[in-house]
């Protein structure tokens, strides 16, 4: 059975997220207190009005202590999840069904990490195997094998697929050069792009998300509760996570064209929302483009465009800040970058400026707060073609 859901049960009331850059001069307690701090005035509370706290960080910590200690909080539950790059959006799915369950009335969920401290780029298995068993593929060579196999099924030749790729990175770093959070904040041409070293097959450096520092955190209520904090709060349409078990990569079946967690999910999130054609419902969409290729199988896997389509309606610009369906209009992983425990919250913080019209003018979508119905949907996913978990969220301005 899928979740029944709690659409229009809790509200979130403040957010906020750090610069996403190698913080040389901050620790990670740091940037707790920065976020915490920052999400405590955007919801005009002190930290002993929240009554539960979860925190999401793969690498920066094994218990609650890791976020009670820098904030010194007293006598309050804190939480410490993980799952993968989905750790932020763990923590506030979290957080958002302790208090529709009725057990808080204010709850936090705050995302951190320090990946640039750990000599790893990006996530690191905890323990690292010793015995000779472990994974030797790169997570970038895991993606690589998804391009081949997309122009194959779909019949699209080798350049043609470059380019759509170019496309998607072009997009975002336009996009991350009109965020002064981002990590890149410079416009890359497709020229530059193609010509960038390869990393894994097809995919180039470029290609390829940035590995960051940073934090991010998110504070939610019950919806008859969010006036007494703000006037614009966003209302969690729904809130979905499968799990996968790792058959595709013993299937024979599996192609790398799709990711099936991701297409369940984003089918459990839809009817948690009541959405019927997510390709013109959802306004926006943070995705999880940890590489090209993977924001391009999203845009099929989340319902925006048809099988086989993707890659020419990327070449159109629908996805463009300007486009029908703007997609990463904070400049995604790839521009943002990309601190694993706080991801998740950074994708949701875009869509509380966007729905509430405060992002910087030459990034606001045009239209968004004027829509009927403006929805936002933020995907976030981790592991590999064939072995990952996924998340998705619908967030609104609006009851109903």
């Amino acid at each position: 059975m899928a979740s029944h859901g709690i659409s229009d049960r809790v509200a979130i009331i403040g957010m906020s997220c750090t610069n996403f850059v190698e913080h040389w001069d901050k620790g990670l307690d740091d940037l707790i207190i920065e976020a915490s701090n920052e999400c405590f005035t955007s919801a005009g509370v002190a930290k002993d009005d929240v009554d539960a706290y979860w925190l999401g960080t793969a690498q920066g910590g094994m218990s609650g202590i890791t976020l009670a200690r820098p904030l010194q909080l007293i006598g309050k539950p804190v939480t410490r999840v993980e799952n993968y790059c989905a750790t932020g959006s763990e923590a506030l799915r979290q957080a958002c069904y302790g208090v529709a369950s009725g057990a808080y009335d204010v709850a936090m969920a705050v995302g951190v990490e320090k990946t640039k401290d750990s000599g790893f780029q990006g996530l690191n298995a905890v323990p690292p195997p010793n015995d000779g068993t472990g994974r030797t593929l790169t997570a970038a060579a895991m993606f690589s094998m998804v391009a081949p196999a997309y122009g194959r099924r779909y019949g699209v030749d080798a350049d043609t697929m470059r380019q759509a790729m170019a496309h998607i990175a072009s997009k975002n770093h336009h996009n991350g050069a009109r965020n002064p959070r981002a990590q890149f904040r410079k416009e890359v041409s497709t020229e530059t792009i193609l010509r960038s070293p390869k990393v894994a097959g097809d995919l180039g450096v470029f290609d390829c998300a940035g590995v960051a520092d940073g934090a991010a955190a998110a504070i939610v209520c019950r919806a008859d509760q969010a006036a007494r904090f703000t006037d614009t709060p966003l209302y969690v349409k729904a809130l979905s996570f499968v799990a996968g078990n790792g058959s595709g990569l013993t299937d024979p079946a599996y192609d790398y064209t799709t990711f099936p967690e991701i297409t369940a999910c984003a089918a459990d999130a839809y009817a948690q929302a009541g959405v019927v054609d997510p390709a013109t419902e959802i306004a926006m969409a943070e995705v999880h483009d940890c590489f090209t290729i993977t924001e391009l199988v999203l845009m099929e896997d989340l319902g925006f465009c048809p099988r086989g389509a993707a890659w020419r309606q990327v070449l159109d610009g629908r996805f463009d800040l300007d486009g029908a369906l703007p997609v990463n209009s904070d400049g995604g992983l790839k521009s943002f970058g990309h601190p694993v425990g706080a991801s998740g919250l950074r994708m949701m913080f875009e869509a509380w400026l966007q729905l509430r019209g405060e992002a910087p003018a030459d990034r606001q979508i045009a239209g968004i707060t004027q829509r009927a119905r403006p929805l936002a949907l933020t995907h976030n996913l981790g592991g590999y073609p064939g072995e990952m978990v996924s998340f998705v969220s619908i967030l609104g301005p609006h009851v109903g």
